[in-house]
């Protein structure tokens, strides 16, 4: 039978990496660092003891409970996580990080339904976030061998059948061949050390614009620096000319952060070319409202970003960095990339994606 399959420091950065609500006190901070060590050290019922008492003086705190999911999940108990990553969504329903480990447990006792749904609500939340778009992928996949399985326990010489059920199983089998280090979906054993909430540190920003502060670094690595096309010595102008698009993509993504951070919808929407890639799918009129609904809510919102890395091809860039973003009710810090072009003399995000 084939078996869904994720690499687990993916899912370790999507379960581990997100700092969800406002900082944490030092104390609160320490006790969270102390209960994610004793997670990578398998010390689980340590763990739970911890983070019991940690939710003791704060019952209402995300990422506490959040942990208490993943140590409920590591200890085999999978109706309690279920219970608490539950509670997640209905408390923080904006986050799609409870609904892609329910999705986990509930594929791992193989009700490949329930996860549909769960990792369906994820991208509804978060249209970017690419590891619940591969888990998706992955349940279908397993709910269409199941199927093809049936078909030919009807008809066992449905010769399409058992050609689409060939297919799934070589597709889904190359996770498993060397050279790729994967797990079956769900473990979340974190093979990288886990890093919770620090003291902010502030990020200079080269424009006029309301401070841009930067929050701390999570769990998951920054993503690899995209190396720039190679310039030849013996070309200064092709290396100048590198070195201007560089600082011109800086500075549109340093507006672009700025005009998010002072609610300025049409700057911030102007960043995004005409012929963007909407995420899901929508058109971009739709896009666009639904951008200004989230940002024309009530409170203050803070965005910024550090480790940024640019790879210039001609008029198309790739830009990695490490976003950090806060508002009334939510903290996140993300791997983010961009895909910008050079459009009328300016650069614009052509597609956005997140967890890259």
């Amino acid at each position: 039978m084939t078996q869904i399959r994720l690499t687990a420091a993916r899912l370790l950065a999507s379960a581990l990496s997100v700092t969800l609500l406002a900082l944490a006190p030092a104390a609160h901070a320490d006790a969270l660092q102390d209960i994610s060590k004793q997670i990578k050290q398998g010390q689980y019922p340590q763990a739970l003891e911890q983070v019991d008492k940690y939710l003791a003086a704060k019952p209402k705190d995300a990422q506490g409970r959040f942990l208490k999911g993943i140590v409920l999940t590591e200890m085999n108990k999978p109706n309690e996580a279920i219970v608490v990553f539950t509670k997640l969504t209905e408390d923080y329903p904006e986050l799609p990080e409870p609904y892609n480990n329910l999705a986990v447990i509930y594929a791992q006792q193989k009700q490949y339904d329930k996860a549909k749904q769960a990792l369906e609500m994820a991208i509804r939340t978060h249209p970017s976030y690419a590891t619940a778009h591969e888990n998706l992928g992955d349940i279908y996949a397993r709910l269409a061998s199941q199927a093809y399985d049936k078909a030919l326990q009807i008809d066992s010489s449905n010769s399409s059948a058992q050609n689409k059920l060939a297919l799934i199983r070589d597709l889904m089998g190359t996770a498993s061949r060397p050279g790729k280090t994967t797990k079956p979906i769900g473990d979340a054993r974190p093979t990288e050390p886990v890093k919770l909430a620090e003291a902010p540190k502030t990020v200079p920003a080269p424009v006029a614009a309301a401070p841009v502060t930067a929050a701390p670094a999570a769990a998951a690595p920054a993503p690899a620096a995209v190396p720039a096309k190679p310039v030849e010595a013996s070309k200064p102008a092709a290396t100048k000319a590198a070195g201007d698009a560089n600082a011109e993509i800086t500075n549109a993504i340093d507006l672009w952060a700025a005009a998010w951070s002072r609610k300025d919808v049409k700057a911030y929407l102007a960043a995004y070319a005409r012929d963007f890639k909407t995420p899901a799918g929508e058109s971009r009129s739709a896009w666009d409202a639904e951008r200004q609904k989230r940002i024309a809510k009530p409170g203050a919102i803070q965005v910024s970003y550090e480790n940024l890395r640019i790879s210039v091809d001609g008029d198309s860039a790739t830009v990695k960095f490490r976003q950090h973003y806060k508002s009334a009710s939510l903290k996140t810090s993300s791997n983010k990339m961009l895909l910008m072009g050079k459009r009328d003399g300016k650069w614009q995000i052509l597609q956005e994606r997140v967890g890259s």
